[in-house]
């Protein structure tokens, strides 16, 4: 062995006390102070429980809308449906000759009365539960709310506004639930933004 291996006596005893503070040094460095450790725990808890609470107020809000909508809209299917119905019972007192109307047999004078009803009774329910129909005539061509069938030449009356209904359009809430079937001009001035609104241009 040699000497720088085997060491003993008064220098191996003078290393080992050298070695000593930097082990404590070491030591103390590795040894996170315990304060510290807590504010980060706290800090990182703090920082969880904020986030949590913004996403239960998320989510509470979000519920909220969804239980609005569920509400608003659950009867939309049905509704739509009944529109339908509505329909077909306009179609039968249109279909009504004028002469018959006027003949006034007491039999088809209740007739109609019961279908006028019915009709009346059916959109005014439909009505409470937040359906309403569009009265679109006259009105500027919005793709929104209508469904153009067909152009109307007519050169008095500005282009895109709406001159014929062929089936009227209902919302339900602020939801279009059926456009209305509508007739359009063409050939009128156009219309163009102004400061004030919608005005013809010449």
């Amino acid at each position: 062995m040699t000497d720088d291996t085997n060491k003993h006596g008064p220098e191996a005893t003078d290393e080992v006390l050298d070695a000593a503070p930097d082990a404590a040094e070491a030591a103390a460095v590795a040894e996170p102070d315990p304060l510290e450790l807590a504010r980060a725990e706290s800090a990182e808890l703090r920082d969880k429980y904020l986030r949590l609470a913004a996403e239960m107020d998320n989510l509470r809000r979000r519920t909220e809308r969804d239980v609005k909508d569920a509400k608003s809209y659950s009867v939309a299917g049905f509704a739509r449906d009944m529109l339908a119905v509505s329909d077909n019972l306009r179609r039968a007192l249109d279909a009504i000759p004028a002469e018959a109307k006027e003949a006034g047999e007491a039999g088809l004078n209740t007739l109609i009365e019961g279908v006028e009803m019915t009709e009346r009774s059916m959109l005014s329910a439909l009505e409470r539960h937040g359906v309403k129909k569009l009265e679109p005539e006259g009105q500027k061509f919005d793709p929104n709310f209508h469904q153009a069938m067909f152009e109307i030449p007519n050169a008095d009356v500005p282009n895109n506004t709406v001159l014929q209904v062929v089936q009227a359009g209902y919302t339900i809430g602020d939801r279009v639930l059926r456009p209305a079937m509508v007739g359009v001009s063409k050939g009128g001035p156009k219309v163009v933004a102004g400061e004030n609104g919608d005005t013809p241009a010449a």
